[in-house]
């Protein structure tokens, strides 16, 4: 039978050094292992693993219970049989609570298998250093997962992307300095010249490689001498993009305004009298070649042809009859190509074609009669009162159109003859020939 007493008996003896009813327990002194002797299983409690007693001293010592079961004093002095060493448990060292589980944690389970535990005063083996990688020389592979969403793609496939490897600085002293700095960029070193068969060329030898690459002088000159062929091809462009549309665009401008000038002139009422060099006075009309042109004094080319205008020969000793004039030839110029060119195919008219030139007065009609196609410059008798070369041989009133010739070109004279067969004011209305 088991009593209080029993139990009091048996923390007596184990407090007392294993002293019991005929029994003696003694445990061998070491050091106690918290890993390698068992815990408590059953709901045993230490009496100081409570947080109101105090632990036991660390530096008492630990004894263990008798192989052979311990019998404590009963209540009738017989002997009874004390519970086996599993259902209880040696208190665990201060050491071990302090520095592991605190009285508040739960401690815990025991530990299969045996435990080393390392010694202090052994010194670990100093690794050896790490070997310096080489230089790189091509692009690093780097894996990046694959793009998400991607169904066909395995979630741990990886693809290669290149990474950017920054070569070393290389160049002068002064280079190298910057660019560790991050003040500037290092001068790649140039690479050294070799010969076709892998030998390093010598000094000598890569100056002269050197020279042989550098271009010659007669390279040069062809360069030089093809940019300015085509700076020249250029300007030349612009030269007749100018002279053949634009100066065309401007003289059908200004002859447009020099026409209507001079119907407003008549409109209010000025008086016909001598003309000033440049002036408007008659407007010409070709129809067979939808030619409207304005007439204006002398044959001045900045004047007067520059602008479009028919320009009346009435200067020097090339003065000429007005269309008034009871006799005489009205001889007039204008440009065949260019600055408006009037008189651009005037070698298309043919006898009987009809030219009208209007004045403030009256409308006066011409009639082709005769062309020479080509004659110097020089031969001014074409504009006498009865032309040479014309047919005519009295006098009479005459017209005589002269241009350049042949196209884009001075060198000859182009001449057309004409003669007047009606004279028609203007209050009378306007001639057949611009009425049909």
């Amino acid at each position: 039978m088991r009593g209080r007493g029993g139990r009091r008996a048996l923390g007596g003896a184990r407090a007392g050094g294993g002293q019991g009813r005929g029994v003696t327990s003694a445990r061998p002194e070491h050091e106690y292992d918290p890993l390698t002797d068992p815990l408590p299983q059953g709901g045993h409690e230490s009496p100081w693993f409570r947080s109101d007693n105090p632990a036991p001293e660390a530096s008492a010592p630990v004894q263990e219970p008798a192989s052979g079961p311990v019998y404590p004093p009963g209540p009738m002095g017989a002997p009874e049989p004390v519970a086996a060493p599993q259902e209880w448990y040696e208190p665990v060292p201060p050491a071990y609570q302090q520095d592991w589980y605190p009285a508040h944690e739960p401690m815990p389970e025991p530990m299969s298998g045996p435990v080393t535990t390392a010694d202090p005063s052994a010194t670990a083996p100093i690794p050896a250093p790490a070997p310096i990688p080489a230089p790189i020389s091509e692009p690093i592979s780097v894996a990046e997962p694959a793009a998400a969403g991607d169904s066909a793609a395995d979630p741990a496939s990886t693809r290669a992307m290149p990474a950017v490897v920054v070569p070393p600085a290389t160049g002068g002293r002064a280079e190298r300095r910057k660019a560790a700095k991050g003040k500037g960029r290092a001068a790649p070193a140039p690479a050294p010249a070799t010969a076709p068969d892998g030998r390093r060329l010598t000094r000598a030898e890569a100056r002269r490689a050197a020279k042989a690459r550098k271009d010659s002088p007669a390279v040069i000159a062809s360069r030089v001498l093809g940019e300015a062929f085509i700076t020249l091809g250029v300007v030349m462009l612009l030269f007749v993009t100018y002279q053949l549309w634009w100066t065309n665009v401007r003289a059908h401008q200004e002859a447009g305004s020099a026409t209507k000038k001079i119907t407003q002139d008549w409109a209010d009422g000025r008086k016909p009298g001598t003309f000033a060099p440049g002036q408007g006075f008659a407007i010409m009309h070709i129809p067979k070649l939808d030619i409207v042109a304005p007439v204006a004094q002398g044959t001045s080319k900045a004047k007067v042809l520059d602008k479009g205008m028919i320009g009346h020969y009435d200067e020097g000793g090339l003065k000429t009859a007005m269309p008034s004039d009871p006799t005489g030839n009205f001889a007039v110029a204008a440009h065949r190509n260019t600055h408006g060119e009037p008189f651009r195919y005037i070698n298309r008219l043919k006898a009987g074609d009809k030219v009208v030139v209007e004045t403030q007065e009256a409308y006066y009609t011409y009639e082709i009669t005769s062309e020479l196609p080509q004659t110097p410059p020089s031969n001014v008798s074409v504009l006498k009162p009865i032309p040479v070369g014309s047919g005519f041989t009295k006098p009479g009133r005459y017209l005589t159109l002269t241009t350049c010739t042949p196209e884009f070109t001075s060198t000859y004279r182009l001449i057309v003859w004409g003669k007047m067969v009606d004279d028609r004011p203007r209050s009378k209305g306007k001639p057949d020939a611009l009425v049909g």
